[in-house]
């Protein structure tokens, strides 16, 4: 998609109606589904998260920003991630949260970036954490500044090719409630991107594929 394209699409971005729970079903494993209904939120205290999805150009087409996640002691390790983190007091808001992190993760400053919405939020059972996901976008093409102890590696997707229907693919994984299970992702170059992103992925494809066909 032309970046030119997409700007045409944002106020339609802005407005569509969210298919939540109807798009995250598409990447989520039914054990998953099992454990969400079997849950009782009335003794859940989860901590919460925002993260971003930033959409820029990039000779003349549309991309958006992943990062590989560093090796660490925790059950998002060197996971692909939108850039994002926990809330934190001294934050105004979940979409300050997004931003924050954004900037400290891949050197975006916050004057640079435009923020379109707050898609639907998603509980992590393994982590505990519920995540506020924000769509954005830069007017120009920006130049990455990851944080080294944070983030291993910046990937770049082109939008038409995430869009791509031959990308969704299962694979079998050990998950937290379960051991090898079939998993739906998306498939972006060498990368397979599952669990709370692909969620996410999934409801903004939705959003897009919608607001394009109108």
């Amino acid at each position: 998609m032309d970046f030119s394209t997409f700007l045409s699409l944002v106020d339609a971005i802005k407005n569509a109606s969210l298919p939540a729970e109807n798009a995250h079903t598409k990447m989520s494993p039914p054990e998953r589904m099992t454990v969400m209904e079997n849950l009782d939120w009335n003794t859940i205290d989860a901590r919460k998260a925002a993260v971003l999805m930033l959409l820029y150009p990039r000779n003349d087409k549309t991309f958006f920003v992943l990062i590989l996640r560093n090796a660490y002691k925790g059950v998002h390790s060197s996971q692909i991630a939108f850039p994002g983190g926990k809330w934190e007091t001294s934050d105004n808001s979940f979409e300050e949260t997004a931003l924050r992190e954004t900037c400290e993760e891949v050197g975006i400053r916050r004057s640079q970036i435009t923020v379109m919405r707050e898609l639907s939020k998603v509980y992590i059972p393994p982590s505990n954490f519920v995540v506020y996901p924000f769509v954005a976008y830069c007017g120009k093409p920006p130049i990455f500044e990851p944080d080294p102890r944070e983030v291993a590696g910046i990937i770049e997707v082109e939008l038409n090719d995430f869009l791509d229907e031959a990308n969704v693919v299962d694979m079998m994984r050990d998950v937290s409630y379960a051991s090898r299970i079939n998993v739906p992702g998306f498939q972006i170059g060498e990368h397979v991107v599952w669990g709370a992103t692909a969620m996410i992925l999934s409801e903004f494809k939705e959003v897009i594929n919608e607001v394009a066909r109108a």
